[in-house]
């Protein structure tokens, strides 16, 4: 039952709590705030803030939710179809709420895009070689 819940909603639960303000910083300011500072050997400064980490994370439930589309099990299609609820709930609150109106909540939305796209291609490919004619 767990397999079917697409993974991709990890992220958008994410952003939706800094959004309203459980991440610190009252909201939106919380994606800028840095996580973590390195200096490079090179003199650079690299940093990572709230927001990189949500892309972050989201591209690691890409991952396994496109490894999660090679198999053939029963909760395959329940996935594939919340995960495009998962992605038509992205593209609503991108387009009707204020503080969606982000980069990363942008960059979120494609990445769901691309795990809807990229399921459905990947089951479709696999299911073929799954059927075996005697010819």
């Amino acid at each position: 039952m767990f397999n079917a819940i697409p993974l991709m909603v990890v992220p958008f639960i994410l952003y939706n709590l800094a959004m309203v303000g459980l991440m610190g910083s009252g909201g939106l300011p919380a994606l800028h705030n840095d996580l973590f500072v390195l200096s490079m050997i090179s003199g650079a400064i690299w940093s990572m803030s709230l927001g990189d980490l949500f892309i972050v994370v989201a591209l690691v439930v890409l991952f396994f939710e496109i490894l999660r589309a090679t198999t053939s099990s029963r909760g395959s299609l329940v996935n594939h179809m919340l995960s495009m609820i998962v992605f038509i709930a992205f593209l609503v609150e991108f387009l009707l709420v204020q503080d969606a109106a982000t980069q990363v909540f942008f960059i979120l939305l494609t990445i769901a895009l691309i795990d809807v796209i990229g399921g459905f291609a990947v089951s479709i490919r696999s299911a073929g070689r799954d059927v075996s004619i005697g010819l």
